[in-house]
């Protein structure tokens, strides 16, 4: 589903659909402790009904899984969705992945005690999504906002790949990514209070095929970029790789995570 926001790009047309194989392969790189810091305030646990929206391929509904909270999972993309239910079967999960937008989830009300939103939340409009969040949460419910982002001033892989995006695609607006908490909208105070917030730096580990592919995988390439002009960048992309980059190395990223408790009705 081809996707069009002035916001995002300058308003060039992107599809995560086009790359969702890649996504599948080579997206699902956070490491425990991301996983940890979220089960260790008592969310998306046993007893509880978490929503991912935005899943993508399903990488947070999937890993904490074995922590016993009953998932859903939503995404605009038939793709991603396809991706998501092909990964969860064969790691014998029983996740619910539906084709939905955050904005019309076509779900029950008050069905959730955990709605996460993981690497997609500024992809929505929050005057439009936060009162269907909140209107989907139970009392008390939380809503929490997740991100995971390389540091380009800091780590000189992650700044010579994406210096190519950017010659590949000028108009994307995914580069120069600084250490910051999660930007909460005004309109959140309206159904929500900020609860708790915790910014930490992971190194990850790839290589260079695995980093390549992460990087295919982002909005400013795969998901924009097709025909020769994606030949292009992979031959570029390859060729830079095996000029500044040992076999295996590490990539220097930064986590921040906001969780939103629902105000009482």
């Amino acid at each position: 589903m081809e996707i069009i926001d002035r916001r995002i790009d300058g308003g060039t047309p992107f599809d995560w659909g086009k790359t969702s194989a890649d996504y599948a392969a080579y997206r699902d790189i956070y490491p425990e402790i991301f996983y940890q810091k979220i089960v260790d305030r008592g969310l998306c646990v046993r007893g509880q009904r978490a929503l991912d929206v935005g899943t993508g391929t399903g990488v947070l509904p999937r890993n904490l899984f074995r922590y016993g909270a009953v998932w859903t999972g939503i995404d605009r993309s038939p793709e991603q969705i396809a991706e998501a239910k092909r990964l969860a079967k064969a790691q014998k999960m029983d996740i619910d992945f539906r084709v939905a937008a955050a904005e019309t989830p076509e779900l029950a009300a008050a069905s959730f005690d955990v709605i996460t939103a993981c690497q997609c939340f500024w992809y929505f409009d929050p005057d439009t999504v936060l009162p269907v969040f909140s209107k989907l949460l139970r009392p008390q419910g939380r809503l929490v906002i997740l991100s995971m982002m390389w540091l380009p001033f800091e780590d000189p892989i992650a700044a010579a790949s994406e210096a190519l995006v950017l010659k590949h695609s000028p108009r994307w607006t995914g580069a120069n990514m600084t250490r910051e908490p999660i930007a909460v909208p005004d309109a959140a105070s309206r159904f929500f209070t900020l609860e708790d917030h915790e910014e930490y730096d992971v190194r990850i580990p790839f290589t260079r095929e695995s980093w390549h592919g992460r990087m295919k995988a982002c909005r400013g390439v795969g998901a924009s970029l097709s025909g020769e002009a994606l030949q292009k960048w992979e031959a570029d992309h390859r060729a830079l790789l095996n000029e500044i980059a040992p076999e295996q190395f590490e990539v220097l990223h930064h986590v921040a995570m906001a969780v939103l408790r629902k105000k009482d009705d």
